[in-house]
């Protein structure tokens, strides 16, 4: 037999669901700008896979997501995340993916533009573009200033 809960569990677990709620955009971190120690843990948190490759002179880890959609994140030897890719058949969490970047693509996306199927945001410290249609989207985020020396923007899809 179901009882009600009591009115004090109901504000537990409506406390439990706002915290989670404010927590959810921080679970993965690993995003562009920051370090790329918690790529696992947010493989993990995301019940995705991870392939992680050595180039040269950076590291590629390739997250397969559950949506279908590749998720590229591309660090530094010094373990900074300076690109993110994607392409599949949804948007990954872009708020996650581009951090404390979001808000320019945000406002970026909100100006006018040719297109409602491509964006790009080109400005001197940060470097976005998407585009995409249902189920057929790609993109890529970069830090110009964080790319090292040697690696062509051609690698970074």
């Amino acid at each position: 037999m179901l009882t009600r809960p009591r009115i004090g569990q109901k504000y537990v677990y409506l406390a439990a669901a706002l915290l989670i709620a404010t927590l959810a955009p921080h679970l993965a971190r690993a995003t562009l700008g920051e370090p790329e120690t918690t790529v696992a843990a947010d493989a993990a948190e995301l019940k995705a896979s991870v392939k992680s490759t050595e180039q040269t002179n950076y590291r590629v880890h390739e997250i397969q997501l559950p949506s279908g959609t590749v998720l590229r994140e591309f660090a530094t030897a010094g373990g900074i995340v300076f690109a993110v890719a994607w392409s599949g058949p949804a948007l990954p969490n872009l708020q996650q993916t581009l951090g404390s970047y979001f808000d320019v693509y945000v406002t970026a996306a909100k100006a006018p533009h040719a297109g409602h199927r491509h964006l790009q945001v080109q400005q001197e410290n940060f470097v976005m573009q998407s585009s995409g249609r249902m189920r057929a989207f790609t993109g890529r985020a970069y830090l110009p200033q964080a790319v090292p020396a040697g690696v062509s923007l051609d690698e970074l899809h």
